[in-house]
């Protein structure tokens, strides 16, 4: 069964976008994964099909109404036990172990917010999961969801043309990614690390380890800093 993602968003417009090329376009292609976009001013139920109101209490800007934004839910997840999730900058941070987690399920329903935010009472009576993929602010939750999306679909099975290859990227093993390298072996008077061509294979390892938690004590060292983070 294929991995199926439903996008709850005002722009369906924006969807595939670039996840129509490239690895995550042929999977879509052969069917290894779908995707469905619901327009959610389809499920407001005045003729001008209102989807927005104004802050309870005051405040610039619209709040998503919770009655409209629930009938879209329901229709998307009527007798489906996909998590919800809903791209917020307010969530929990997105990170590749929980990419792997929804990855390894049959698929996921995507809410994309707009405006101030979503009214919070549909966010707790649809146990949506508020998901951030960074500590910015963007127009709407479109280009976060295409962004997750793009990272689930590319660890999808048969989705790389080598499953081995994502195994060893940073985050991974708690680590950043090692530097890599490939010909000419000199370049503008720089040269591949002379361990890299001597075909000591554990020499190698040790030096990817190495380089790898250089890099994460260098730029992310709130990475060694988890419970689970690999030995110093």
């Amino acid at each position: 069964m294929s991995f199926k993602a439903t996008v709850l968003t005002l722009y369906p417009e924006m969807f595939p976008g670039h996840l129509s090329h490239s690895l995550a376009g042929k999977a879509l292609a052969r069917g290894q994964w779908s995707l469905d976009t619901l327009q959610i001013r389809d499920f407001a139920t005045d003729k001008h099909r209102t989807v927005d109101d104004t802050p309870a209490g005051g405040g610039a800007g619209m709040v998503l109404k919770p009655d409209v934004l629930a009938r879209a839910i329901d229709h998307a997840s009527a007798d489906d036990d996909r998590p919800r999730l809903l791209m917020s900058p307010r969530g929990r941070p997105l990170t590749q172990k929980r990419v792997r987690e929804i990855a390894s399920g049959h698929g996921v329903i995507i809410v994309c917010g707009r405006f101030e935010g979503v009214d919070q009472r549909v966010i707790d009576a649809r146990n949506l999961e508020e998901v951030s993929i960074g500590d910015y602010i963007l127009s709407g939750g479109e280009p976060a969801a295409l962004t997750l999306l793009d990272a689930i679909v590319r660890i999808l099975p048969g989705v790389m043309g080598n499953d081995l290859s994502g195994l060893n990227e940073s985050f991974e093993g708690g680590l950043l990614e090692y530097p890599h390298y490939t010909r000419p072996q000199e370049w503008e008077g720089l040269e591949i690390p002379a361990v890299l061509t001597s075909g000591n294979h554990g020499a190698i390892a040790r030096w990817q380890r190495d380089e790898a938690l250089r890099l994460t004590k260098e730029r992310r060292p709130d990475l060694l800093e988890k419970p689970d983070a690999p030995d110093k």
